[in-house]
């Protein structure tokens, strides 16, 4: 499905965000939000010229900003096609999981002496609940997804963080793909909830383990959902 005019009036509002100097990193940044957010769908192509218009910025520009998106896995170029969203294979779903595993565990296994800085995890379990009261399902799976950004932040590691943030910008093209969010995300409520409880009470082991065994069945579950959608689709 294509993005009207209407809405690439809406991206327009993101020309501040480019400051004085329009680089390809900052138009690069506003689209990984915005592919983020489910603005730009998965299997949508992107027009290079209605981009461009709308932010005010030179073809370069935008073909830069591709480039380093498309490096990050979030778009892919077809030759004499266009650039677009990027689809996820079912493989790509659990290599993703794979990674969250790997990174999150360990997290959690080299955090020192308890009391943890816990307060980005409260707040978005908090906002979490809130949405769910709301009915907001999207918002639910944005709240789980800074809630697992603010798991890895308490390594205090920039490098970590950064892979983490691209692993989960990539998640949430298979999450764009889904037709019931509440279905996926509801469950993750309240098991949000008792690991930041886990980790309040400084159990580390016991938390990692908890840990482990949330991702397997986050996995299991996205992956059942995903590839049935997938195929009925028939994108693979």
């Amino acid at each position: 499905m294509a993005t009207s005019g209407t809405e690439l009036g809406e991206l327009a509002d993101d020309r501040p965000l480019l400051g004085r100097t329009s680089t390809a990193e900052r138009v690069a940044d506003i689209l990984r939000t915005r592919i983020a957010e489910g603005y730009f769908q998965p299997g949508e192509r992107l027009s290079e010229e209605s981009i461009g218009k709308a932010l005010v910025v030179s073809r370069n520009t935008l073909r830069e900003a591709f480039r380093l998106l498309t490096h990050e896995r979030l778009l892919v170029h077809e030759l004499n096609r266009g650039v677009f969203v990027r689809v996820l294979a079912v493989e790509d779903v659990e290599d993703i999981y794979r990674t969250r595993r790997l990174i999150e565990c360990a997290v959690v296994r080299g955090l020192g002496k308890p009391p943890f800085t816990l307060d980005g995890l409260e707040k978005a379990v908090s906002n979490g609940r809130r949405a769910a009261r709301e009915g907001r399902w999207k918002g639910v799976s944005t709240a789980n997804i800074h809630f697992h950004r603010e798991l890895v932040a308490l390594a205090g590691s920039v490098r970590t963080d950064e892979l983490m943030s691209a692993v989960l910008a990539e998640l949430r093209l298979a999450f764009h793909v889904v037709d019931d969010p509440r279905l996926l995300h509801e469950p993750y409520l309240v098991r949000n909830r008792q690991l930041l409880e886990s980790l309040a009470s400084g159990d580390r082991d016991a938390t990692e383990r908890m840990l482990a065994t949330y991702l397997d069945d986050s996995r299991e579950q996205l992956v059942e959902v995903y590839a049935r959608l997938v195929a009925e689709d028939g994108t693979e």
